[in-house]
């Protein structure tokens, strides 16, 4: 999406920490063209032009996976789950990985009232933009368009809302001073039939597709996915105790009509899929943000993710854990393969682990990654030392272009990939999670599969039925969708936290003898890890409380 007007939002600030001062103070900007032109509210709509500048503006309040106003804000989800480990942001990350977030300091979970990641700021864009358009001048069709993608933004907001809090306010206008700001939660049901209600009304208003300058504008594809995704999580057992059979055939179905507009398909390249030379130039991506950093300097992901032998700030590390699930080229947990040699780790793995995963010996640019002891160029006894180091053995190769150098936080140095939020290959897999569920365990391997023979990756097919197939869905999931914040929702809403995310996070411990050059490689522990019952949902930061006696916090906190 091509932003051909620059918006002000000085005081849509996320930084008041209550919400209901934030719908008050948040939407009264001044739009400007320019640095040197600016135009009142009445004026702005009644210019297609600046309206549509507003709802670009709107678009970039939504958070994403590389935003990184503050270092624990870049990729949080991933370093917050079982996949990562976040260096840089020991202490904000670490409350939640210990089980210890509260309604004090929840750090980046806290998508309430944090002050650059938050929903209630594309709420407010949205709502600020409802009640405006109603009476302006503009041409009706651009109008009906531009109100349907700013309420399917407001909905996958809500959506994301409900993710973390369950019931949260459902605030569907703009407030003014006058107004009561004591407004109390809906509950977890009221918002999802809300959120389901907006996008069904919005779907067939929506095109198809947009030309390129408009690459990242929510479509009906988009729209759709929202609401797939949506359906999943309500079928889900955290949200669906009695497993309701028709929650599931209405999330079946809602992934099976992206399926038969027969308009996306899996990328060839896994890789690429993720770089900025695919972006918008596969029909895989049904949603993402795109970014240009030659423009915006918004994020840098070589920058943030490269090994400190080539300079960069190695920000999150990929846990043992994850390495562990990978399977081998036999369609074999390493643990189940009698060929799997754990003195030679990396070999006849997943394709996908070697588009994902920096390992030591991988080859990468002029050189291979080196994260031995002693003298690894790319291990804390590199030339940035450890701080800018992995702590667990690896690094993040998915995301990062290799021409890059890593080195500068500039557009030399990083490039500007796209931030996906949804795209086709998460829709096969939720489909088959819902056929799964749904007892019809042969369409579920067919699309397991589907996934699965990407030309890239061209794994065995999964042949499982029963518990085993469940198994084998799961971690689907965790390999496929690595780093794209699935898994730290995925445990949750099947209600299997406490298990999964109490073990114990591990790393690769590598020594090479100096005298014969060979190497030994020692799974070690590497961090503790605990999950409350309480832990499912988000604490709402007790500043929201205070401020509004109305307001219940979740159990636990």
């Amino acid at each position: 999406m091509k932003k051909n007007v620059i918006i002000s939002r000085n005081n849509c600030s996320i930084s008041i920490l209550t919400l209901f001062i934030l719908l008050v103070s948040s939407c009264n900007d001044v739009l400007e063209k320019s640095p040197t032109d600016s135009y009142s509210d009445a004026d702005v709509w009644k210019d297609e032009s600046l309206i549509t500048a507003f709802t670009n503006d709107a678009y970039k309040t939504i958070p994403y996976g590389f935003q990184n106003k503050h270092g624990w804000r870049f990729m949080p989800f991933a370093n917050m789950s079982d996949e990562c480990n976040s260096r840089n942001s020991a202490t904000n990350i670490q409350v939640i990985i210990k089980g210890n977030a509260s309604s004090s300091y929840s750090g980046p979970w806290d998508v309430w009232s944090g002050p650059e990641w938050c929903y209630w700021e594309p709420i407010c864009q949205v709502n600020k933009f409802l009640d405006k358009i109603a009476t302006s001048p503009i041409e009706e069709e651009l109008k009906s368009r531009l109100t349907a993608e700013m309420r399917a933004i407001r909905a996958y907001s809500y959506f994301k809302f409900a993710c973390h809090y369950g019931g949260v306010p459902l605030i569907t206008k703009s407030f003014s001073l006058n107004d009561d700001f004591k407004v109390a939660r809906n509950t977890y049901s009221e918002v999802m039939d809300f959120v389901i209600s907006e996008l069904n009304d919005i779907i067939d208003i929506l095109p198809l597709d947009f030309d390129a300058s408009n690459d990242g504008r929510v479509t009906k594809g988009a729209a759709m996915a929202i609401k797939a995704r949506a359906l999943l999580y309500m079928a889900s057992p955290l949200n669906n105790p009695g497993n309701d059979k028709g929650k599931w055939q209405a999330a079946a179905d809602a992934s099976k009509a992206i399926i038969d507009l027969n308009k996306y398909k899996l990328n060839d390249d896994y890789k690429a899929l993720f770089t900025e030379a695919g972006g918008y130039n596969t029909e895989e991506i049904i949603w993402g943000r795109p970014q240009n950093i030659n423009v915006d300097l918004e994020t840098t992901p070589e920058r943030l993710l490269f090994p400190n032998g080539w300079l960069g700030f190695g920000h999150s590390h990929p846990l043992q854990n994850l390495i562990d699930d990978f399977e081998t080229t036999k369609g074999l947990l390493p643990e189940d393969d009698p060929d799997y040699d754990p003195q030679n780790p990396y070999v006849n793995r997943d394709p996908r682990f070697y588009s994902i995963i920096l390992y030591d010996g991988a080859p990468f640019k002029e050189r291979t990654i080196e994260t031995f002891l002693p003298g690894g160029l790319d291990s804390p006894d590199g030339i940035e030392s450890a701080w800018n180091a992995s702590e667990t053995g690896y690094y993040i190769r998915k995301f990062i272009d290799e021409s890059k150098c890593g080195c500068t936080s500039t557009a030399s140095g990083s490039s500007s990939p796209t931030w996906i939020w949804f795209r086709y290959g998460e829709v096969l897999l939720n489909y088959a999670e819902a056929m799964y569920m749904l007892g019809d365990e042969a369409t579920c391997r067919e699309y397991i599969n589907k996934v699965r023979s990407r030309p890239s990756v061209n794994m065995p097919p999964v042949t499982e039925s029963g518990d085993a197939l469940w198994k084998r869905l799961v971690n689907e999931r965790r390999i496929e969708l690595v780093f794209e914040e699935h898994r730290f929702f995925d445990v949750r809403r099947w209600k299997v936290a406490p298990e999964v995310f109490s073990q114990d996070r591990n790393r690769m411990d590598i020594r090479k003898d100096a005298a014969t050059g060979k190497k030994t490689y020692t799974v070690k522990y590497f961090q503790p890890a605990h999950f409350n019952e309480w832990n499912y949902l988000a604490p709402i930061p007790q500043t929201v409380i205070d401020q509004n006696s109305l307001i219940e916090q979740n159990p636990g906190y």
